[in-house]
């Protein structure tokens, strides 16, 4: 196991535990002697991470700290080139900056070893089916979703019958062809699923939904749940 391996896992120990933990318990979870484990504490103290405690009492990660990138594995750094590239080539124009601006960042950061790995990855993403034109700005459907406000559309369905809808948007999910905004719909009192290329109008109401996001979303997959079971009996 690499020194950057070992870091690794020694903070993945740390979060798991919320209370102050012995030094000779996390030499044993990780499989160090406890020298190394005190050297691998400092560290990581000298890296930024909020490690408190001391030999004898104990030690706790306090939340907030960012794992630097130098940790990242080899397999992490092709998953992260991979899903760039994906999110470059197939989301909206907006997540696709987006995307290539945060590979640079990371890449210029890294080590030069992990930064030509990263530059050098031979995970690609082939040529897909054309996504259909939007009318709205996917970026107010994101912000709509990260602030929990409710949304007006106008919405045609299959049959490009016209319908105004108010859904409180949880979710957007990308597929290869098209992209889809889950909501609860007020007009249908359920959950719907609304084409982004069939949205002819989106406004962004003051009014914020009154359940949390993520509790529509669980909702919503216990739903979708219950109906793979009765589909599957």
């Amino acid at each position: 196991m690499s020194r950057s391996e070992r870091l690794f896992d020694l903070l993945d120990v740390l979060r798991r535990h919320r209370h102050p933990v012995s030094g000779r318990v996390l030499a044993q979870e990780i499989g160090v002697s406890i020298r190394t484990l005190y050297r691998d504490i400092a560290s990581l103290q000298a890296q930024g991470a909020h490690i408190e405690g001391e030999p004898g009492v104990g030690y706790v990660l306090k939340p907030g700290f960012l794992l630097p990138p130098l940790m990242f594995t080899l397999e992490e750094i092709e998953a992260l080139a991979l899903g760039s590239r994906w999110v470059a080539e197939r989301a909206d124009g907006r997540l696709g900056t987006a995307a290539r601006s945060a590979l640079t960042r990371i890449s210029a950061v890294l080590p030069p070893d992990l930064r030509e790995e990263l530059e050098a990855s031979a995970l690609l993403i082939g040529p897909g089916p054309m996504i259909p034109g939007e009318t709205i700005d996917p970026a107010l459907l994101r912000k709509a979703i990260r602030t929990e406000r409710k949304l007006r559309l106008a919405y045609s369905d299959a049959s490009a019958t016209l319908s105004q809808r108010v859904v409180w948007p949880f979710a957007l999910a990308f597929f290869d062809q098209v992209r889809v905004l889950i909501g609860w719909c007020e007009l249908r009192g359920d959950f719907r699923s609304f084409r982004t290329d069939r949205i002819h109008e989106a406004e962004l109401l003051d009014a914020r939904y009154p359940r949390r996001r993520q509790a529509l979303l669980k909702a919503w997959r216990d739903a979708q749940g219950r109906v793979h079971d009765a589909a599957g009996n």
